[in-house]
Order: C-alpha cells, then structure tokens, then sequence
C-alpha cells in the first residue's frame, strides 16, 4: 500500500470513508513525520494530541453510520498566524510568547468542523512580513528543496508562509492554511512545488487571524493539488458577521466544479508583466503555460494592466501603514512578552517591550508606516498610494471584457539561497513583484507548479481571476496540473 503520508486531503478522506484505514492510522503516521523533520523547522508547536483527538471523533462517527464531512480524517498545518484555542499563537515573534487565546479564529473552527485535526503550528515570516521565512523570531525554515548543481547550499521557502509550505512539500502534512498580504500563499507555493490559493478578499473570515495588513490579508489553503485546494478552500469559506469585512455569500461546491475543459475561455496575458531583464527560465514555462491552456481549449489574448509598475510601491506603503497601526497593540500591558527596566515608566515600558519583542523587518516595516502615515506626508504617501490601488483594481476590471483569466508566472526566479537577499530589503520586496497586484485589487489568485529550472527547482504559474470567481482560477489550474504532469519532489535529506 502507498506510505499514508504521499496521500494527499481527497485520497485521505476518501481512504477513511471507504474503510481503507482509520483516521488514527492517519493521524498517527503523520504526528510521527512531524516529529522526524525538525531540521526543518517548519513546526514552531507540535499537537499529536489535537490531531488524534480529531482522528478518533471521525473513526466514531464512521463506526456508528454517520456521514463524514468534507475533510474527515485529514490532519493538516496550521499557520501560527490562526488563534487556536490554549495553543500559543505567537506570529512567529517573541512579543507573543505566551499568548495563549481562550478562543477559536473562525477559519480554523471551520477546518475542525469539517472534520479535519491539527498536527501544529508552523513556522512563518514574524507577523508575516517577508518573502523567506527568515525574519522569524525563531528561526528560519529551510526548503526541503535542494539544487542539483551538487552543492547543498540552504534554500529558502517563500514567505510569510514558509513553514506551511516546506511541510506540504516534504509530507509533514497534507495540507496547511495560509495568509496572502502581497502574495504570501502564492510565492511559497511557487518555491517549493504546490499549490495554493488566495480567493477573494472576503472569502474566508479574518476574525481571529493575526493581523499585519487588514484591507489586503486573506486566508487559503497550501496543498498538494488543484483538487486539494479546491476542497480545502470550501471548508475554510463563508460569511462570519464577526468580520465587518467577510462577504455574505454561499459557498460554491469548487471541488464538484472542477474541470479543465477550458472551451470558449479566454485567458490574458498581461504584456506590463514581461519585464526587462525577465529570468528567461520563467519566460519559457511561461510560454509553455500559454500553450497547455490552448490546448485545454481556451483562446489566449494579449491584455494590458498599465498601472502594474506602480503596484509594488503603492503596495509597500499601504501595508506597512495598515501594519503600523495593527501592530500598535502590542506594548506588553494585556498579553504576550513585557520587559520592564528597573525603575521604569510606562512609556519605557513600552519602548522597551517593543524594542525588545519586535524583529528588524517588522520594525522597518512600522517606522515606514508611521512616517507615511505621518502629519505632512499621509497625502503626499499614503493617499496617492490608495489612488494608484484604485487605478490598478480598474485596470483588472476593465480587462475582464477582453478574457475571463489572466496567466502570469508566480515569482520572478526559482527559490534563492538563505542569506542571499536577507541584506537587501529592496531585493526581498522585488520577490512580489507579480503577485501584489491580485492583492491590491482583493482578486482570486492561484500559483500551480509548472516544472523544474535548469538547478531542478519549481517554478510556478499564477492565475488571476474575476471577483468571487475561484472556479475559474481552480479550473484553469487544473488544465495547467494535468498537461504540465509535475511529479517531482524533494529527495529527503533532512
């Protein structure tokens, strides 16, 4: 029989319904894959417990005749951004030790009712600010990934969701959650061959997700497979009144809507996003990607986006504005890490609890959002940026009368070397430089694996879809899985 833990969520729910093996069993090969891969790093907490309280309550319910939901016995990752209830969620930032939440974020709650369990909290860019998971407080995930130019130099994950994906990748889990501020489901996907999915900013619910940018975060899943996504998504979706910003909407059927028979589709390709000095490895699968659609049956056509070159700006000023102020809570009176000088002051409380809990990037990121939030600078910052926001979310409105998809790569290059960008903030913020437009615009948006660069690492394709329109983004996902064929996985070194 195939290892349990190479099967992915629709083989592991389907196994357990059919009797096949227990959600014990699942759990249990699971915990113990998490437990041999601490080289990773990809786990900051480990739950067994959690994951085989879960497993036994859906063995109980087969044994006694009762349907099983959608993702029953399927033990998943969760993002240690997701308040979970008396399990520390810390943002991967020391300001958060010890915080505890007595309450459940809503996503999570609607994995749980769906019938999946937890094996831990993963590892993760501190509050979600980065592109390689090495601005966390508790160190970095290495990619399970390797180049095969017969060095065996670290790679890096992707951000902020890194943890998420290196345990996808490397079979710790089957599936993980994940946030998307500007782009942080897709990239990490794209480094380390799996799938992911933003939907719709309002598809899934933010109450009780760490906040780093509210008018751009969104929740999704990181998988093995369109498929797996599309059923995982349908777990995590729907209206929460406990979010002013949640969309009251019923939950599409995406995983019985499935097909990749693109028949009378058009899908764009956006001439704003071949940029000079284009890496010519992405260019080619992207050429490729072009004609796998074609030849699901879609018609490809050249679009524009014109406002794309300003996206990234525009994006790296609303984000650490809206940051600035999330973060603002955080000053060691209710919760979390305090450090108190001798003899000090509240006002040297909080200094000191800040400076102290706080990592460089997430500092930068604050000081930047203060100043162009500031007395003298919010218009000329901060309101041209949210204007350049609503010029690029017209352009993708426009362009949906020419196309119904647009097909774009997912990261400028292949995954990079620890160490390699960490220096250069400027270079790290490049890393996004196709995924924040979706963002900006609250767009669906997916990055599928594509196949391997001449140092046999991913690259990733991205689709961009209408507003509420994730079918036709997992669909068109799905018609780039099955021709590309991507099979290809990291040898296990850890």
């Amino acid at each position: 029989m195939t290892d349990i833990t190479d099967l992915g969520i629709a083989d592991i729910r389907n196994g357990v319904r059919a009797g096949t093996f227990s959600a014990r069993e699942v759990a249990t090969a699971f915990n113990a894959r998490v437990a041999d891969a601490k080289a990773l790093n990809a786990f900051l907490i480990d739950t067994p417990e959690h994951a085989l309280a879960a497993a036994d309550a859906i063995d109980a319910k087969r044994a006694a005749g009762e349907d099983l939901p959608i993702m029953a016995g399927v033990p998943i990752g969760m993002k240690d951004l997701f308040c979970t209830v008396g399990v520390e969620a810390r943002a991967a930032s020391e300001i958060l030790n010890g915080f505890k939440p007595t309450y459940e974020s809503t996503v999570s709650q609607k994995l749980w009712d769906a019938g999946a369990g937890m094996l831990g909290k993963l590892n993760m860019d501190q509050f979600a600010m980065g592109s390689s998971n090495e601005t966390s407080a508790f160190g970095n995930v290495i990619s399970p990934w390797r180049r095969n130019d017969g060095g065996n130099a670290p790679l890096a994950p992707g951000g902020s969701s890194g943890g998420s994906a290196a345990a996808v990748s490397a079979r710790l889990c089957p599936a993980a959650t994940g946030t998307d501020t500007g782009g942080s489901i897709r990239q990490p996907a794209a480094f380390v061959g799996i799938s992911g999915i933003k939907p719709t900013y309002g598809r899934c619910s933010r109450w009780g997700v760490i906040a780093f940018a509210s008018s751009l975060d969104q929740a999704g899943p990181m998988a093995r497979d369109v498929r797996d996504c599309a059923i995982m998504l349908e777990a995590m979706s729907g209206f929460d009144p406990k979010d002013s910003t949640s969309l009251d909407l019923p939950v599409p059927q995406w995983e019985a809507g499935l097909s990749s028979n693109l028949k009378g589709k058009r899908v764009g390709i956006p001439s704003e996003y071949r940029m000079d000095g284009m890496n010519a490895e992405i260019a080619a699968i992207w050429d490729q990607a072009a004609d796998w659609l074609r030849d699901a049956g879609a018609e490809i056509v050249e679009v524009s986006l014109p406002h794309t070159r300003y996206a990234l700006p525009a994006y790296y000023i609303i984000a650490p504005a809206e940051a600035s102020s999330n973060l603002a809570r955080y000053d060691g009176v209710r919760y979390g890490q305090r450090t108190l000088p001798d003899g000090a002051g509240l006002q040297d409380m909080y200094a000191a609890t800040r400076a102290a809990g706080f990592g460089a990037e997430v500092k930068r990121r604050i000081m930047i959002g203060t100043y162009v939030l500031s007395a003298g600078f919010y218009d000329a910052y901060y309101t041209q940026a949210q204007k350049v926001r609503a010029l690029i979310a017209r352009d993708f409105a426009q362009v949906w009368d020419k196309c119904d998809v647009l097909l774009a790569p997912t990261a400028p290059s292949a995954a990079f070397g620890l160490g390699e960008n960490s220096e250069d903030p400027i270079a790290m913020y490049l890393n996004d430089v196709f995924a924040v437009p979706a963002s900006l615009a609250g767009l669906p948006a997916m990055s599928v694996p594509g196949g391997l660069d001449s140092q046999g690492l991913p690259l990733g394709l991205q689709i961009i879809g209408k507003p509420l329109d994730e079918q036709g983004v997992l669909n068109a996902g799905l018609a780039i899985e099955e021709r590309a064929g991507f099979t290809a996985r990291p040898a296990q070194w850890w």
